[in-house]
């Protein structure tokens, strides 16, 4: 059986698992009714609209 014959540093065995917990942002686009920034193929957060129809009412905030 293959047994290595030197330990693996710390440094190498960090820089060869640097890349695994590294996590994406989500990928943002702008909505076509209201141009506020949403994630794509969700409905927008700010107007409720989704594939040009609108999909979840919004209760605007009164000052």
């Amino acid at each position: 059986m293959a047994v290595p014959t030197r330990k693996t540093s710390h440094a190498r065995k960090s820089s060869r698992r640097s890349t695994v917990w590294k996590l994406d942002a989500p990928t943002l686009t702008t909505c076509p009714n209201c141009g506020e920034l949403t994630a794509a193929h969700k409905a927008c957060t700010n107007c409720g609209m989704y594939k040009g129809r609108q999909v979840v009412e919004i209760e605007k905030k009164e000052a």
